[in-house]
């Protein structure tokens, strides 16, 4: 088979992380997630922490009152003052997601993915969503010590900080289903997680072998 790759935008508590590690586990693939931003930093030569404190600091800013536009590509030199801008750390990112696309088969979450390699054909773009009670139940699995209501809380602020990230950096609405090829309400398939998660791990392999063949 040809190379290629799996996009995964997600619903915090919709278990679209853990059906992206089952997909790379099954397919024998990579898995990407959070090793994009040590990848950007050996890249860049810029400090993994900045990366990873990008976010919080676009969220605690005005930027996402409007959008910055569609990602062209562009790296901001060294020597530029805005070398380490959001923007360009964004850009570093978006560099290695491409790079890992055009040299191997793997599983990408989040990063604003499925836009970034929106114009290659060999890439399957899924958006795992479910009820917002399904999400809060599986949130509390994993963080017991929380109430229902802090964790009502905590996805709440989560999604809102995934939409407006993908809307600064993409221009685009992140839960329109015109972003993706495959959109799975991880619900669907019962409310035991690791049942339902294999059961859309079956279908999203299933879908790539239709989308990929001949």
């Amino acid at each position: 088979m040809k190379k290629y790759v799996i996009t995964i935008a997600r619903e915090y508590g919709s278990g679209g992380k853990s059906i992206g590690k089952l997909l790379a586990n099954e397919l024998g693939i990579p898995y990407y997630s959070r090793e994009i931003l040590r990848l950007a930093s050996e890249k860049s030569g810029i400090n993994e922490a900045l990366f990873a404190n990008a976010d919080e600091k676009l969220k605690n800013t005005l930027l996402f009152r409007t959008a910055r536009g569609a990602y062209k590509g562009e790296l901001i030199p060294p020597d530029s003052d805005d070398f380490v801008s959001n923007i360009n750390l964004f850009n570093f990112q978006a560099k290695v997601i491409q790079e890992l696309a055009e040299k191997e088969s793997c599983v990408i979450i989040g990063r604003c993915a499925d836009y970034i390699l929106k114009d290659m054909d060999n890439v399957l773009r899924i958006y795992v969503h479910a009820p917002f009670e399904y999400c809060v139940a599986s949130a509390q699995e994993v963080h017991p010590t929380l109430s229902e209501e802090e964790v009502k809380k905590l996805i709440r602020k989560t999604d809102k900080r995934r939409a407006d990230y993908y809307q600064y950096f993409t221009g685009r609405n992140w839960k329109d289903a015109d972003n993706y090829d495959l959109c799975l309400n991880s619900s669907d398939f019962g409310w035991n997680n690791s049942s339902g998660w294999d059961k859309c791990v079956a279908l999203v392999k299933a879908y790539l072998d239709i989308k990929l063949a001949d």
